[in-house]
Order: C-alpha cells, then structure tokens, then sequence
C-alpha cells in the first residue's frame, strides 16, 4: 500500500506541467515527505474539470453513506482487483483523479515482523512530475450538513521492482504513464486496464 508522498513541484511547475490553472494558491501543498495518515490536501486534477488543479480535496476518501470523518483512514487506498466490489468505491468508479506528486515511500523489511526496515524513495524514470490513479467523492457530515471533498489513491500487485522494496504487502500504487493520464481521467476506459502488469517507468533508492 502507498500511504507516504512527495509533492516537491512549485505551482508553476505544475501549471507548465499539466497546462492547467490553480484553484487556490493559499492551500497549495509543497512538502517533501507528506503523511496520508494527516489526510493531506495534496493537488489533484479531476476528470470533471482536466484543466484546472484543485486543492480542495483531501486524501482519505469518504463515501456518501459513512457515518463520520473517521471512516477516511480506512480509505487511503484502494485495491483495484475488487474496487467494483467495495462498498466504499463500487459507485463512484466513473470519478477519476489524478494525484500529483514528485515520490512516493516504501518501506523494506529486513525480517518477518518489520523489526527493522529500510526506507526507499521510488520516483518515475521519465518525468519530474507524475501522477497516481484516484479516485474522488464529496460527502455531506450528518451532524453538521458540511460537505468535505475526498479521494483515494488506487494500487495493484507490485511489478518486480516494488516486490523486493515493498516485500510486505506486495503492493503498489497505479504510477500512471504521462501518455495514459487522459486515459485513466476517461471513464469509458475500463478501470481493469490498468491493473498488473500496468506500471510506470520507476526507479527506487534507499535513503
């Protein structure tokens, strides 16, 4: 799984990177290490609005029906082998998103009960910038009819690279090609297209 982020790119990087405005560069988020668990506002592009980069949108998706806010740390990602299965995203697979981001973190474990770890940075081989597959919902808190704006990030089986840095969970997240983003913000795709072996061009450290 993928809890763990970089979004190191100034808005005008991003604004030159994907041809697209910002919505508000007050809540702009620019960090080296961002922790999902903190339900960060990391930049996204949503497939209703591809020429504008939103803000608004905090990580940890909330669907409509949750009962509170705290149902979102069970919902940083999503498998996309059952994500047509899951009450959580079965409804809302027609609204994609791209996460942006510069990294992302995994952790290797050097023994069975992850007693000591060794932590890598896994960037793309191709572009400074990149994107993961999300997905985005809005959701209205029942005590107080406050609407909160969420996405999750979406994973796969790990491809060969992310199995020896990530030989826990054997996961990874779906780091989208530059050449496919308009594909995956494209709802007439089919989300399984992108399941393993998809991947994108990536290389892995450890820092």
């Amino acid at each position: 799984m993928c809890y763990y982020t970089q979004q190191n790119a100034s808005i005008e990087n991003l604004k030159r990177r994907f041809n697209a405005e910002l919505d508000n560069e007050e809540t702009f988020l620019q960090s080296d290490f961002i922790n999902g668990f903190s339900h960060p506002n990391i930049p996204i592009i949503l497939n209703s609005s591809p020429h504008l980069i939103t803000t608004d949108y905090t990580w940890g998706l909330l669907p409509s029906w949750a009962k509170d806010i705290e149902f979102r740390k069970n919902t940083l990602n999503a498998r996309i082998e059952t994500i047509d299965e899951k009450a959580s995203f079965k409804n809302i697979t027609h609204n994609r998103c791209l996460i942006i981001a510069s990294a992302y973190y995994e952790w290797h474990w050097n023994d069975q009960k992850g007693k000591s770890k060794e932590k890598y940075q896994i960037n793309s081989q191709d572009d400074e910038i990149f994107t993961f597959a999300g997905l985005y919902s809005s959701w209205t808190d029942p005590l107080t009819d406050q609407i909160k704006n969420t996405y999750t990030m979406v994973t796969t089986k790990a491809n060969d690279l992310m199995q020896y840095i990530h030989n826990h969970k054997l996961r990874m997240p779906i780091m989208l090609k530059r050449q496919d983003e308009s594909a995956w913000l494209d709802q007439s795709v089919k989300i399984e297209n992108f399941a393993f072996p998809y991947q994108g061009n990536l290389i892995g450290f450890q820092i």
